[in-house]
């Protein structure tokens, strides 16, 4: 049998459709056809775009599925795109994926990755060194939160819990969904100074200000507070070291109260580090982007959880297309 080369030249181009997702959705072209159809000369007059290069734009997003075109030039939004593109709508996608347009050139750097073990831009950049960047990620953080929140706050058993922490909470957004699906819980956000200070805004925008509650500080350094009796690491243990994670499931493990729960929502691989493909490829993208990025297993997780006292773990894939893990543990009952 000759082998088929069809793979090969599929992924050397396939950066071409995230290209033209990202230009459009930045030029405001799926908010701009959500009123309905247009031409490409008429989408131009209105986004302040040259006439030709927009149409060659236009064009590549039906390409690729994102727009449909009639005969008569007519471009729209398909249900998809209205639904997860268009600025606004219920589930909203573009600000979530503003993220991935921001590494985005970080991937032609990887070989230098390779080279040298580092990551290739400072983790910094999005963490409080540049405003910019820090805003748009923890936007982008807030907005796939929103989208993926919705199916995943409902499976969470909160039941009976009043005093929960969540560990490198970002935008605060999971604290929020969690306080509203649970009128008994009281949520602190744990974050750096910059992240903790844009959480804060937009905790107050939600209405949610006097139930969520923003800690700065570095949660490596910062004593946990005690008396809590949840503590969740949602989508962000990825970026630590295996020692690292050890040491801050311990740090949860002290701040419980007996029989708190701790709650891990991740990216999570095999024990071959390349199953499933995307959370194998998101490995990629933290060890570009962190000093320590990855993506672990889940019986990388058990070990540590049961190292560091807590029993009663379970861990489960969330409906999909979301390609993240469910974990909790307990910490063991007052006996």
């Amino acid at each position: 049998m000759r082998p088929d080369p069809n793979h090969i030249i599929e992924l050397s181009s396939a950066y071409y459709g995230s290209a033209v997702l990202f230009a459009a959705s930045d030029l405001g072209i799926f908010g701009a056809l959500a009123g309905g159809a247009k031409t490409a000369p008429q989408l131009a007059g209105e986004l302040n775009l040259e006439e030709r290069s927009t149409r060659i734009l236009l064009d590549g997003c039906v390409t690729v599925g994102l727009l449909e075109k009639s005969t008569e030039g007519l471009y729209t939004n398909p249900l998809a795109t209205s639904v997860f593109l268009v600025p606004g709508s219920p589930g909203d996608l573009s600000s979530a994926i503003r993220y991935n347009r921001d590494v985005y050139p970080a991937w032609g750097h990887l070989a230098d990755f390779a080279r040298t073990g580092k990551p290739v831009e400072l983790p910094e950049l999005h963490l409080g060194a540049d405003a910019e960047r820090t805003r748009t990620f923890v936007l982008s953080m807030h907005g796939r939160a929103l989208a993926i929140g919705r199916a995943i706050v409902p499976i969470l058993d909160l039941k009976g819990r009043r005093r929960l922490l969540d560990v490198g909470g970002g935008p605060g957004t999971w604290s929020v969904l969690m306080a509203q699906a649970n009128q008994a819980i009281d949520c602190t956000v744990l974050d750096l100074p910059p992240v903790a200070a844009i959480a804060a805004e937009l905790i107050t925008q939600q209405g949610m200000s006097d139930r969520v509650k923003t800690l700065p500080g570095n949660y490596h350094e910062t004593p946990f507070p005690s008396g809590v009796d949840v503590v969740s690491f949602f989508g962000m243990l990825h970026q630590e070291s295996p020692e690292g994670i050890c040491n801050l499931l311990r740090k949860a493990y002290e701040a419980l109260e007996p029989g708190g729960l701790v709650q891990v929502l991740d990216m999570m691989t095999d024990a071959t580090r390349t199953r499933p493909v995307f959370s194998a490829l998101f490995a990629v993208n933290m060890a570009l982007t962190t000093r320590n990025g990855w993506v672990f297993s889940d019986a990388d997780l058990q070990t540590w959880m049961e190292e560091a006292g807590f029993v009663d773990f379970t861990c489960n894939p969330v409906p999909p297309p979301m390609p993240h893990w469910l974990a909790t543990a307990k910490k063991p009952a007052a006996s």
